[in-house]
């Protein structure tokens, strides 16, 4: 599941103007992260993008899936990352629209991740 890095490298040029972006190896491709919250993931050259509830609407509208894998003879899916509609990654001003909102998917809950983290101690 590699990523090129011509593909990571053009998609953090586009990214640019959200701010702090930049690019991990993981899970054999590149998180894309914003500070230090991850919004998007990079396999075989694809981008996923950070939803929740309110945006993933949108990806289903567009004829979009969940990030799946396999794992031992079974198919699993990530809710929370879909891949961008190829139309969205034709427009430059249209991605940074669905970065942001993934950027604050991600940001929204990784807030909500450290107040039941700190509601348990």
């Amino acid at each position: 599941m590699p990523v090129s890095s011509e593909f990571r490298d053009f998609l953090l040029e586009q990214l640019e103007p959200l701010g702090p972006v930049s690019a991990r190896r993981m899970f054999g491709g590149a998180g894309l992260f914003y500070g230090t919250v991850m919004f998007a993931l990079l396999i075989n050259d694809v981008m996923y993008l950070k939803t929740d509830e309110a945006s993933q609407q949108a990806y289903e509208d567009a004829g979009s899936e969940p990030f799946s894998y396999q794992r031992g003879d079974k198919q699993q899916a990530l809710k929370t990352l879909w891949r961008v509609p190829d139309e969205i990654m034709d427009d430059c001003e249209v991605l940074l629209v669905w970065a942001r909102v993934a950027v604050d998917a991600a940001l929204a809950a990784s807030r909500a991740k450290s107040k039941s983290s700190k509601k348990k101690t």
